[in-house]
């Protein structure tokens, strides 16, 4: 529907072009990974380990796009699931799918107990096996609006093919939200990860969107938020 309310956008182009402003958005940035900031926030109740800012940025992208099938990937304590469940249960309907390769049993027993857990189909699994794609797929079939939300591991690899795999579920008109693109522009290498500059969401968005012709940068959505997670990951699609 995009219906997105009216914004400056003056003001911000103004913002973005205050290379003392993004500086500090940045070093905001690095400082705050290193005292785990998206740690400090949960949503009705359930640890949601995500920036305010990319909170409300989503919140915008289900209210315009109006999806009846929200697909994520990556589960963690099941926070993003609540998060999404409650905007569909405000919109009247649609159901939150939240794939992740291991769902600890006590995360799983807080979204199932959760009232919001109607809306939220849990599945397990690697978000790239064919099985959990095809049941996505099978769910999309019948979908009027998919919104896709990628957040679970961060290799340029894995990302890829996720990238591959669920951008055929949005339809023109609605976004594909790529989180955790910021690994790419901070200094590597991350304790214990594989991922790094190079090898990031960052990179295989970047890659995906030199061949893909269906979706572009949300520029509008991106440049306004400073503080994010999410650099040139949130995508639209244009293209049937």
């Amino acid at each position: 529907m995009n219906e997105r309310s009216p914004l400056d956008q003056t003001a911000i182009a103004e913002m973005t072009a205050d290379r003392a402003m993004m500086a500090s958005a940045a070093d905001f940035m690095r400082k705050s990974i290193d005292h785990r900031y998206s740690y400090n926030f949960s949503w009705l109740g359930v640890p949601i380990i995500q920036y305010p800012q990319d909170i409300v940025a989503l919140q915008e992208l289900v209210w315009s796009d109006r999806p009846d099938l929200i697909v994520e990937t990556g589960v963690a304590h099941g926070g993003s699931a609540v998060f999404f469940a409650s905007m569909l249960e405000l919109l009247g309907g649609g159901t939150v799918v939240a794939i992740d390769i291991d769902i600890r049993p006590h995360n799983r027993a807080v979204i199932e107990a959760h009232p919001l857990a109607k809306r939220i189909v849990l599945m397990e699994g690697s978000s790239t096996d064919a099985a959990v794609v095809e049941a996505v797929a099978e769910r999309a079939r019948s979908a009027r609006s998919v919104l896709v939300v990628l957040d679970s591991n961060h290799t340029h690899e894995h990302v890829a093919r996720e990238l591959d795999l669920y951008s055929a579920f949005v339809k023109r008109g609605g976004h594909l939200a790529v989180l955790d693109t910021i690994v790419e522009h901070l200094p590597g290498p991350f304790a214990g990860r594989p991922w790094g500059p190079g090898n990031s969401p960052g990179s295989a968005v970047a890659a995906f969107l030199r061949t893909n012709r269906r979706f572009v940068t949300d520029n509008g959505l991106s440049d306004k938020l400073l503080i994010t997670v999410a650099p040139g990951g949130y995508l639209r699609c244009v293209k049937d």
